[in-house]
């Protein structure tokens, strides 16, 4: 026999992500039941900031596609001093303001838009740039194309898909890996001089 309280349990579980490393090892923040929604798994994000490093002091990090907000909440977690989460959804908003709240978190900002509106109306240069859209939607190349203006001189891009992607001229693959359906690269931008 089933009980709802199983029922209930299972749902709370499924929109939960703990955090890995840092300030906030081991809290659960919670995110809206959307469709759409898709943490990253643990798994990766740990081997991201194994590749990326502990300690995150000083930079300033992009959440293009904010969703549950572990990538970005990982990051500050981590010491950032300013992370930008993108998100155009007021549902997955809210929550994403009540788990800032939870955490104090507030080297961390919401920006309530999609990401190619924040690419095309904001200049800040970041060091680390998070672009994992829904899948089905295939908009890293647009991004891709549109990042170079936001990149610090030594910036990263991170790339999360259902498959590798081909990089654009003058960006370089600097690390790379798979994990079930997730694909997933750090991406460095060659310059000139």
């Amino acid at each position: 026999m089933r009980y709802p309280f199983f029922k209930i349990t299972s749902f709370l579980i499924k929109n939960r992500v703990r955090i890995i490393g840092g300030t906030w090892r081991s809290r659960i923040i919670t995110f809206a039941d959307k469709p759409h929604l898709r943490p990253t798994p643990d798994r990766v994000r740990e081997t991201v900031f194994n590749w990326l490093g502990q300690d995150l002091s000083g930079m300033h990090c992009l959440d293009l596609f904010a969703g549950s907000g572990a990538m970005g909440v990982e990051a500050a977690s981590r010491g950032a001093e300013c992370v930008t989460l993108v998100e155009p959804d007021p549902a997955v908003l809210k929550m994403l303001r009540t788990n800032l709240d939870k955490l104090g978190a507030d080297q961390v900002r919401l920006v309530p838009m999609d990401a190619l509106g924040f690419l095309k109306s904001n200049r800040e240069r970041f060091d680390i740039v998070f672009v994992d859209p829904p899948y089905q939607l295939g908009l890293v190349p647009e991004l891709m194309a549109q990042l170079p203006l936001h990149l610090s001189r030594e910036g990263v891009v991170y790339a999360e898909s259902a498959q590798f992607i081909e990089p654009p001229l003058n960006w370089t693959v600097w690390r790379k890996g798979r994990a079930g359906k997730v694909c997933y690269q750090l991406l460095k931008l060659e310059r000139n001089g």
